[in-house]
């Protein structure tokens, strides 16, 4: 039985009608390529057989048979952005070890563009969706050409490169080549002949780029060492550069390019941005707001904060509106005074919570916008390390001086304890360390500065479950930032892409559960393709990008299929 199987399938595959050359194009050339070539062994038989399809394809694409026959499968496979070599194997008959001799070709097929590979803990490959529009149009991709542009183009590329480069699509080496290429085509603009001029390192050079990068794409002037982790190829680079800027020696921070975080006063030598020189010199041909956020004793003025519509699933809509009422200055002084006419606290402290990317940070900016209210934020990641050694003293003085700004102010300002979740859990019972010693002294001060508050605190967490029950008693309102309902997230998407309609807005807000943060996320890198390939995205390619948002499985990704 099993001899006549194999006779059949033979002859049926005899009988095969050739497509005639006139009729030949990329997309059934390569699906004859992946036909024939299964189960081949990649045999001269095969080669014999598929000879048409493979010259055509290897002429139009100036490939060598084998890569034209390897980019084939491929193609096949462009749904799945994590290819490995066995499934090569497996299509064509034939031990790994044998593939393992075809890797020059593929190499030839990354160097082209035509494949993207990542090189984490295993080594997989992915089709770009640039080659498959191209292949559509029955046209060779030729990638785009990044020479003579301009200084937002460039850091359009650049944002691009770093992407691939944290996606392990890029080898350190290969980045650092394409950055160079990049610049070496773009002499016209400024900011590549004053980088180039400084006489840097080359690591000392490509950190520089990469602290503009996210000062230009992700308007970040908070960088710490575990953003640019992922640059560098060997741990010991990054250890040193790590090493030299905490002890103040890196020649960046001694040529004044790069400076430490400061905060209330504090330098925070664990968080670095751009100095206000080198967005000057270095970005000016940038039509950026180089200050965008405006402050003022050290507090975030109101006016300054752009507005911005945030969509609410119904009950936290009711619980933000309730908080602008309270918060409006008439409204605010009329309450304080009938609670202390009655002998109880007057101040107020908010606790907001919830999921990272659910707006919880951007809901105080609003509220202060629309309140009036200055912002005097603290953002407890960047302070803890000012505490060590003096923690009560600092501390306390952070408390006085918002009482200080308070007193000063005619509408009292909002002190904002951002990420607080380092702050608000558990006490440590016994403790015996000194940290532990430190950190349950911090929290007893905290406390007790919330109990006499005499103003507006609210601070926001992506954890409660370890919350010290002290801390939550002593938060007046509290409001959880739950994921965005359906009809939120559709809001989101069509706010966040213009041209998206209202049926496959709700199409992708039924199939993803995405926070308000992973849309915009998806927003920014279509936008990003655009300007690349001049293209917008239609539905198929949103979904591709949603796809790659999330970390689950493939087979978890969607609620439902499409």
């Amino acid at each position: 039985m099993r001899q006549l199987s194999i006779t059949k399938q033979v002859g049926e595959e005899e009988e095969r009608k050739e497509i005639p050359l006139g009729e030949l194009n990329l997309l059934n050339a390569m699906e004859e390529i992946v036909e024939l070539s299964a189960g081949s062994k990649l045999s001269d038989e095969f080669f014999a057989r598929a000879d048409k399809y493979v010259s055509f394809v290897a002429e139009r694409l100036e490939l060598s048979p084998m890569q034209a026959v390897l980019l084939s499968v491929f193609v096949d496979r462009s749904n799945d952005s994590s290819i490995q070599m066995e499934e090569f194997a497996s299509h064509f008959n034939c031990r790994l070890i044998r593939m393992i001799r075809y890797m020059a070709d593929i190499d030839v097929l990354e160097k082209k563009k035509y494949v993207c590979c990542s090189r984490g803990r295993r080594v997989t490959y992915r089709v770009p969706l640039e080659l498959i529009n191209a292949l559509r149009q029955n046209e060779r991709y030729v990638p785009q050409d990044n020479s003579h542009i301009s200084c937002a183009e460039l850091f359009v590329v650049l944002e691009e490169l770093f992407q691939r480069r944290r996606d392990e699509e890029l080898t350190y080496g290969q980045l650092v080549d394409e950055v160079q290429g990049v610049f070496a085509v773009n002499r016209h603009l400024k900011f590549v002949r004053k980088t180039q001029g400084l006489s840097l390192e080359e690591v000392d050079w490509l950190l520089l780029v990469f602290f503009c990068h996210l000062f230009v794409n992700n308007d970040d002037d908070h960088i710490v060492a575990d953003d640019f982790e992922g640059v560098f190829e060997h741990k010991f680079v990054f250890k040193r550069l790590k090493k030299l800027l905490a002890n103040g020696d890196s020649v960046l921070l001694a040529n004044g390019w790069v400076e430490y975080v400061n905060d209330d006063g504090f330098a925070n030598r664990d968080a670095y941005k751009l100095t206000d020189k080198a967005k000057g010199e270095l970005l000016e041909e940038l039509d950026i707001d180089i200050k965008p956020m405006k402050m003022e004793k050290g507090l975030l003025l109101h006016e300054s904060l752009a507005e911005k519509t945030l969509y609410y699933n119904a009950r936290e809509l009711e619980q933000i509106e309730r908080l602008v009422s309270l918060l409006q200055p008439e409204s605010f002084k009329e309450i304080r005074k009938r609670l202390a006419d009655c002998g109880m606290r007057s101040g107020f402290a908010c606790l907001f919570y919830g999921l990272p990317g659910t707006g919880k940070t951007e809901t105080v900016y609003q509220l202060a916008r629309r309140t009036g209210r200055n912002i005097m934020q603290v953002n407890v990641a960047e302070v803890k390390s000012k505490w060590v050694g003096d923690s009560e003293k600092n501390i306390k003085a952070l408390f006085d001086k918002y009482r200080a700004l308070a007193r000063e102010s005619e509408v009292a300002p909002i002190l904002l304890f951002n990420e607080a979740d380092a702050i608000i859990g558990k006490r440590r019972e016994g403790a015996d360390s000194a940290v532990d010693k430190m950190e349950n002294a911090i929290q007893n001060i905290i406390l007790q500065e919330m109990e006499n508050l005499d103003g507006i605190l609210i601070a926001t967490t992506n954890l409660t479950q370890n919350m010290d029950r002290a801390f939550e008693r002593r938060f007046l309102y509290k409001v959880e930032f739950e994921r965005p309902s359906e009809e939120a997230k559709q809001c989101i998407w069509m706010s966040m892409i213009p041209t998206l309609g209202a049926e496959d807005a709700r199409e992708l807000a039924s199939a993803y559960e995405f926070s308000g943060g992973q849309i915009e996320n998806i927003a920014r890198k279509r936008m990003v393709d655009m300007l690349l390939s001049g293209r917008d995205a239609d539905i198929r390619v949103l979904r591709q990008y949603c796809d790659e948002e999330l970390i689950a499985a493939p087979e978890k990704r969607r609620k439902i299929g499409f």
